[in-house]
């Protein structure tokens, strides 16, 4: 994917706001993020209007995703990372690249242009483009990090009725989703936390009332300044 390396430390010495798709959303003004270079995750353009802002770039990994919100995915002028695995739903363009998805014992991927670990969550992929984009300092919103489910972890299930789990009811409200697998999605992280750190760089997880526990605590109000 030689056409990836336009990226490579694209924002060195700059702060991303990684926006997740949590509950916890809901309960912030999110008005300061149209100061902010945004990395939104899969189906966050259901609460852009909403929210006040819209994100520079989008990361989706999962084919499942990608397929329900391809349409509303293409329309989206963010630039695009889309998993390869989800190649056949949505083509590449000018604002869409396909990043190839790898497996073990590839936990962290510091080359963008080789592939990202999906490791459980979407928000490790993003956290390794981040990384090969150069910036510093990630904050990272809305991992609420708990969730209602029935089933096994990673376990494809339907949702009957509203989605309890995500900032809109209709995120994977009467959908198919796959159960999500939080001791995998913390190993993943513990290993974003070492690379980041060992590289001079640093994540903080903002979200408010997040149950994550992994990285560095920050309160958002703090870290951008609002009331």
């Amino acid at each position: 994917m030689p056409q990836l390396t336009r990226f490579q430390d694209l924002h060195r010495g700059e702060r991303a706001v990684i926006v997740c798709n949590g509950p916890s959303l809901n309960q912030m003004d999110l008005s300061f993020l149209r100061h902010e270079l945004v990395i939104g995750l899969n189906k966050i353009h259901l609460g852009m209007e909403r929210f006040g802002f819209a994100p520079r770039y989008l990361v989706a990994v999962n084919a499942r995703v990608v397929k329900q919100a391809r349409a509303e995915l293409a329309a989206l002028t963010a630039i695009k990372f889309i998993g390869a695995r989800a190649a056949a739903h949505l083509p590449e363009d000018a604002f869409t690249y396909h990043v190839p998805v790898l497996n073990p014992p590839v936990v962290f991927s510091r080359d963008l242009t080789v592939g990202v670990r999906e490791g459980g969550t979407v928000t490790h992929a993003a956290l390794q483009i981040a990384w090969y984009m150069g910036f510093t300092e990630v904050v990272i919103i809305g991992m609420d990090h708990r969730f209602t489910y029935q089933g096994a972890p990673h376990e494809t299930r339907f949702l009957d009725g509203p989605d309890p789990n995500h900032f809109s009811a209709d995120y994977f409200g009467n959908q198919s989703w796959d159960n999500p697998d939080l001791a995998r999605s913390e190993a993943s992280y513990a290993e974003a936390r070492r690379v980041y750190e060992e590289t001079g760089r640093r994540i903080l997880d903002a979200t408010l009332g997040g149950a994550c526990q992994v990285f560095q605590k920050a309160d958002y109000r703090q870290v951008f300044d609002v009331n």
